[in-house]
């Protein structure tokens, strides 16, 4: 641990840097989400129109995202407690879950209406909506750009969710745009519902990968981009390993990967070295910081079985 320690005193700084970088760029991006999803869900009414209806529901959706990876900044910070020995870090996976069903029925919601309205599509302001839409599509494209620029989109999974909400988002005002273009036109009212079934499909699919994810972290998942057997491979190479077992990988959160192994080493090797080894493997290779491991030797195992 006490390496672990100073490697993260050295990145301190940048570390820090790069959360307030990331807490500014959400809070901007949120703040002007919000203000537009109410002036997007009043419009839509005004108009009659499904589809900036269902983009406003969509921009909740990244509301909901921007909302919920502020909130994890602010609270995943928060210190662990004798009672809570991870600190609040889940916070941000449990409000995921939430996220995810609320799109979910969203999707389905609009699906539906839009469904409902192809039989008779009703008239709709065209004029108003085209407005509302290149509005929308405009403050889509700043909090893409202040997100990217601004925010680590590499780094951070929460900061590059809401980004990828937020593109699918530009598409969904990209749709409302052509639709109201062709009901100015042509006076193709269907085109509004048919919009509105493409954006609710867009909310379907971020709310689906959403659900995914978080109950797949909640469900203490390995990772996606560990192999099992790789790592299990990559312990058992090490000089003086003769076999692992009890090998468990799983998440915290998006973030925070957590490893626990038992290493069954030959009687005469240098435990400590073979400790650091298998820590420098799994940081370097994988990123995880967080591994806690057990070293046993043939005089405390006596019975096959149990080591085995």
């Amino acid at each position: 641990m006490g390496n672990n320690h100073n490697h993260e005193h050295q990145h301190g700084h940048s570390h820090s840097h790069s959360h307030n970088a990331n807490k500014k760029a959400l809070t901007i991006s949120f703040i002007l989400i919000t203000g537009f999803m109410f002036v997007e869900f009043v419009g839509g009414y005004l108009t009659n129109s499904l589809a900036l209806i269902s983009d406003a529901g969509h921009m909740l959706s990244d509301a909901v995202a921007l909302g919920l990876s502020l909130s994890a900044l602010i609270f995943g910070a928060k210190a662990a407690t004798p009672s809570k020995t991870y600190g609040y870090k889940r916070f941000e996976i449990l409000a995921a879950l939430l996220n995810g069903i609320v799109l979910v029925l969203l999707a389905v919601f609009i699906c539906k209406e839009a469904i409902e309205r192809l039989s008779a599509p009703p008239h709709v302001i065209g004029q108003g909506m085209m407005i509302i839409s290149i509005i929308g599509l405009l403050i889509n494209i700043v909090v893409a750009w202040i997100l990217h620029s601004q925010g680590s989109t590499k780094e951070n999974l929460n900061v590059r969710s809401a980004f990828l909400h937020v593109i699918g988002d530009l598409l969904g005002s990209v749709g409302a745009i052509i639709a109201a273009v062709l009901i100015m036109l042509f006076g193709w009212y269907i085109a509004d519902p048919i919009a509105s079934m493409i954006v609710s499909l867009l909310v379907l699919y971020s709310g689906w990968n959403v659900l995914k994810e978080s109950i797949n972290i909640l469900m203490e998942a390995k990772p996606a981009n560990i192999d099992f057997e790789k790592v299990t491979k990559l312990l058992k190479s090490i000089d003086g390993v003769e076999d692992i077992h009890d090998l468990h990988i799983w998440m915290i959160t998006s973030e925070f990967t957590s490893m626990t192994v038992h290493l069954h080493v030959k009687g005469n090797t240098d435990r400590d070295l073979i400790l650091e080894k298998a820590k420098h493997i799994m940081l370097e290779k994988y990123g995880i910081k967080h591994v806690t491991i057990q070293i046993e030797g043939r005089e405390l195992c006596p019975y096959e079985e149990t080591c085995n």
